[in-house]
């Protein structure tokens, strides 16, 4: 039996040629008679002598000798190699080196196996060298590098065995993850620490950063943040900012990394003109110039000169000038620190579109891909539009947030063809979720979701979710087509269940069981229309036995069977979280092709948003201004429901209960709905003095609002009176947002400034949701 044996490797560079071991100085005179190989075992002996620069007849050469010993060191098959002269016979010694027989990894759970045996170069099969086991050893420490596991070690390890074969083992500790733990500025005059580390992405390691990755050092990441501080001080007027030097050096303990950024701010600058010239034929130069949001005395804009450009060459090929290039001129005044913008409108080259070739994608079909960019073959060629070919496939969410799309050109036979070459890197779509929380209107609750972005590769979502609260359920299965039939058209349906229990906003139980069909047509990149067709019964249950006669009497099931349209305009700059921009969605609703509801419900919903950052130097203010206004009608005679109705307060105007504004029954003080609703709220968004990772800010506001339209009702001959005044009611109040994985999670506290006496107050209050 063979005893295997477990030795560590000593990696040691390979001897230089002077010292390798060979006989000594061959004899001067005499011919070799014969070449004899001996100590191979697996490789041949022609092999062997391939590598030998000496041929039986040849004059003994110590020279030739030397060179040899060194050929066959080079080529990295043999231990140790020795030529020595026998008389006439020059006799070639060689010990192999081992052949390996397995690679094993031990003690590693940052870094798998399988990722491990891509990267080696040691494989089952291959010739083990100590120098091929240091390079592998130097490039699994590459690889926890990148995992931000910079203190970890790796040994290798051989076990032999019989026929001049090894396992190798590299025995792994992977070591704690290299955090950030300081992060410093050298020669910033004019922003201060606090402030320039908000605006890389780099932080510095903190107990909240355990749901992210920003405080682990990555020199890529650490090249993105010289490009976010050269755009926020490009952005606000230092105009010659530059970042000198980024390093990071390793902590004694090697357990953290201090990043320093030295920069130069230079000077800040104003803009002393701004013009736009144009050299193509028929394309007025005065007719871009209010493209241009910057003016005299503005202070310089880097940000402001990309939407400049953006905006003029996007006009010219509106009007038919494919070819138009525009070209920022920046001529900076040193004396005064100004600057005059000029933006030179000439005529490119006739480039086209050739072909489009997507590679990459193994999931996600060609014509999802393809559907998103905005060039086709025979276009006209056009940076603007492969730019935003390239924001659209990222917006998918298919592929890898970094250089997951990239798009470049490749030349063909033709000079003025060009083929675009769209390159993806497809990541996983779907999505588990399962979370729980508070809520004022539902208690706590737990929620669990699927989903699938992306199902089957055809850009189809699909999704089912279901929401467990104290004070309500709900169920929802859903799917959405956003390219139906191949065209431009949003289909999609859902099912249905949700249930709000009897609770202290309201003395019954309401259930709505059913489903919608769901065609939406985008017009262009702001303005969409959809229509739905919506198919459930409501159910109006477990009354409490104190409520009014009024809700008593609508006790039990109703159908509803809607056709619904909402036109939207939406012309922010970011549909997420917005700062800018403004946004207006018009619908109308028709209950009445069958079922026993039968009314028209009218409204309007808009939205603006006005930055505030050129006032505070923190894009985190924004002025928010909100408006709704609803009208229900019946028709036929129908007097509509309270499952039909609006209701004011909770979310729709804080300071009050949901549902705790408007028409109250007399008797009993039950909040009954009405059927005309207006409110206008206006709020201030603005950070805290936290880190920014953790998803906070504030906000300040105020709500008015008004509900109305209801009349007194008569049961079994009894006229029961309603409280319903228009009278706007007025709130104010401060509160909390936190964007969390699970969702915006809003805490506020308001105070009702004008109410009624039947109006039921809420001063504090948890909301789930995300801003309109």
């Amino acid at each position: 039996m063979t005893t295997a044996c477990l030795a560590p490797v000593f990696l040691a560079p390979v001897a230089p040629a002077a010292t390798l071991p060979h006989s000594a100085a061959a004899a001067t005179g005499g011919r070799i008679a014969a070449i004899e190989v001996r100590g191979n075992q697996r490789i041949d002996a022609s092999t062997i002598l391939s590598y030998i620069l000496l041929r039986p007849g040849d004059r003994f050469s110590q020279r030739r000798m030397d060179l040899s010993l060194k050929t066959l060191y080079a080529t990295g098959l043999f231990h140790t190699v020795s030529l020595t002269r026998q008389g006439n016979d020059l006799v070639v010694d060689v010990q192999e080196n081992p052949v390996v027989n397995q690679v094993f990894f031990r003690g590693n759970s940052v870094l798998t196996d399988a990722n491990l045996k891509k990267v080696v170069s040691l494989k089952p099969g291959s010739v083990f060298t100590p120098a091929a086991a240091a390079a592998d050893t130097r490039t699994i420490l590459d690889q926890y590098a990148k995992q931000g596991h910079y203190s970890a070690t790796v040994t290798p390890e051989i076990v032999k065995l019989p026929e001049n074969r090894v396992n190798v083992v590299f025995r792994c500790h992977d070591g704690p993850e290299t955090l950030i733990s300081r992060i410093d500025f050298i020669g910033n005059r004019h922003y201060g620490q606090t402030r320039l580390r908000e605006v890389i992405s780099s932080r510095e390691n903190a107990w909240f950063r355990f749901l992210s990755s920003s405080d682990e050092y990555n020199p890529e990441r650490v090249k993105y943040d010289e490009a976010l501080l050269s755009r926020f001080y490009f952005h606000h007027g230092y105009a010659d900012f530059k970042v000198k030097s980024a390093t990071a050096q390793l902590a004694p303990d090697r357990k953290s990394f201090f990043l320093t950024f030295v920069v130069d701010e230079g000077p800040r600058y104003h803009i002393a003109s701004v013009k736009v010239e144009s050299s193509v034929t028929n394309l007025s130069a005065k007719s871009l110039r209010a493209l241009v949001p910057i003016e005299k005395g503005d202070i310089f804009d880097g940000d402001a000169i990309q939407t400049a450009v953006k905006n003029i060459s996007k006009a010219a090929q509106n009007r038919g000038f494919a070819f138009a290039q525009v070209v920022p001129d920046v001529h900076e005044n040193h004396a005064n620190h100004t600057i005059d913008l000029t933006f030179r409108v000439v005529e490119g080259p006739k480039v086209y579109v050739n072909d489009v070739v997507i590679r990459g994608n193994t999931r996600t079909e060609d014509q999802v891909i393809r559907r998103q960019v905005e060039l086709a073959p025979g276009d006209a060629y056009n940076q603007d539009a492969v730019d935003q070919s390239k924001q659209n496939l990222e917006n998918l969410g298919y592929f890898k947030k970094q250089d997951g799309v990239k798009i470049a050109t490749s030349p063909t036979s033709t000079p003025d063809r060009v083929n675009l070459d769209v390159d993806v890197a497809e990541q996983a779509t779907g999505q588990f979720s399962l979370g729980g929380g508070y809520s004022t209107d539902l208690g706590a609750l737990a929620n669990i979701g699927l989903s699938q972005n992306n199902f089957l590769g055809t850009g189809i979502s699909a999704s089912i979710s279901a929401l467990l609260a104290q004070k309500g359920t709900q169920f929802n299965l859903g799917v959405t087509n956003p390219y139906f039939l191949g065209r431009n058209l949003i289909a999609g349906f859902d099912l249905f269940r949700t249930d709000t229990y009897n609770s202290t906003a309201y003395v019954f139980s309401e259930r709505s069981i059913g489903g919608d069909l769901r065609l939406g047509f985008r017009y262009n990149d702001h303005v969409s229309q959809a229509f739905t067709y919506t198919l459930s019964t409501r159910d109006i249950y477990n009354i409490a036995s104190s409520a009014s006669l009024y809700i008593l009497s609508e006790e039990g099931k109703t159908t509803l069977s809607q056709l619904g349209t909402t036109l939207t305009f939406d012309y922010r700059n970011n549909r997420i979280d917005p700062s800018s921009g403004e946004i207006l969605a018009l619908s109308g609703d028709f209950a009445g092709l069958g079922g026993t509801a039968k009314y028209i419900r009218l409204e309007a919903r808009g939205a603006y948003y006005i930055p505030l950052e050129r006032y505070f130097g923190d894009k985190a203010w924004v002025l928010e201004f909100d408006g709704h206004v609803g009208k229900i009608f019946g028709i036929e005679g129908y007097r509509t429901t309270l499952a039909d109705r609006f209701f004011l307060g909770g979310d729709s105007m804080l300071g009050f209960q949901t549902g705790g504004a408007g028409p109250h029954d007399t008797q009993y003080g039950d909040s009954i709905g009405g059927n005309f609703i207006w409110t206008q709220d206006t709020v201030l968004h603005f950070p805290l003095p936290v880190s920014p990772d953790l998803g906070v800010s504030g906000f300040a506001f105020t709500d008015i609002g008004s509900l109305t339209g209801v009349s007194p009702i008569t049961v079994n001959g009894q006229t029961l009176g309603v409280y319903d005044n228009a009278a706007p009611r007025i709130s104010a109040g401060v509160g909390v947002a936190w964007n969390t994985p699970f969702g915006l999670i809003d805490l506020s506290y308001a105070q009702p400034i004008k109410k009624y006496k039947y109006d039921q107050v809420e001063q504090f209050r948890v909301s789930f949701g995300t801003r309109f």
